[in-house]
Formats: C-alpha cells, structure tokens, sequence
C-alpha cells in the first residue's frame, strides 16, 4: 500500500527549513532522515532561487510517498526560464551543486514537466520497514 503526505510551503527562503522539518518529522522512524533532509533542502532552495516559486506569492509543493523499497520526496514547483541541470564538477562557478548532492544521496532521480510546473524527485531506499 502506498502512503503518501504532502505540504505546500510559501515560497520564500526560511521556508526551506520548514520543508526540511516536514521531512524530519515524516521519517524519524525511518534510517534514511540524514539523506531526505538533504535532498528536500536542496530541492527546495532550487524551487525558492530559480523558478516562480521564489516570486511574490509563489509556492511549492513537498510530497513524501512511501513504497514497498523506497521513499520518493518530490519537490513541485511553479516553474521558470531555466532547466535544472547538474553542473559539471569542475566548474569554477560557486553554487550550483545541488542536483549533484541528491543524485549522490539518491538510489534514482530525476525531473518531470508538470501543469505549469515541473516536479523533481528522488528515490532513497529504505533502511526500516
């Protein structure tokens, strides 16, 4: 059976903690709480700085589903001019590290286009039934 919880956070920057919370509190019976937090931080963070979600009045939406060998975290957001990309880990520009440390964390992930939006997610393995 899957079970699947879900927020919509303001889409302002201290609303990333927020969402990191959500997550800590949904999974502290749960081995992987270290690796989701990250991965929804970062996820998170992208959503606020680089697509309409940070604007006045935007939104994003966090979505943990449970599955019989995965949690998936999925971050919605409103969507924008740029792709998410991973930078190459040689670039010189500060910042932009972040699809690189949740694909690192992550079993699987990747972006879908969604009703005027976009949804990246990533898949960690359980560690606790």
């Amino acid at each position: 059976m899957l079970t699947r919880w879900c927020r919509a956070f303001p889409g302002l920057p201290e609303q990333v903690a927020e969402a990191r919370h959500f997550v800590a509190a949904l999974l502290e019976e749960w081995g992987g709480v270290d690796d989701a937090v990250l991965i929804v931080g970062e996820l998170a963070a992208n959503a606020v700085r680089h697509t309409l979600s940070g604007a006045l009045g935007g939104w994003f939406l966090v979505v943990v589903a449970y599955h019989a060998d995965h949690v998936r975290i999925e971050v919605i957001d409103q969507g924008g001019d740029q792709v998410p990309r991973m930078r190459d880990a040689t670039s010189q520009e500060e910042g932009g590290r972040g699809l690189t440390l949740v694909a690192a964390c992550a079993k699987d992930w990747g972006i879908k286009t969604v009703a005027n939006g976009r949804t990246v997610w990533a898949d960690l393995a359980r560690e606790c039934a």
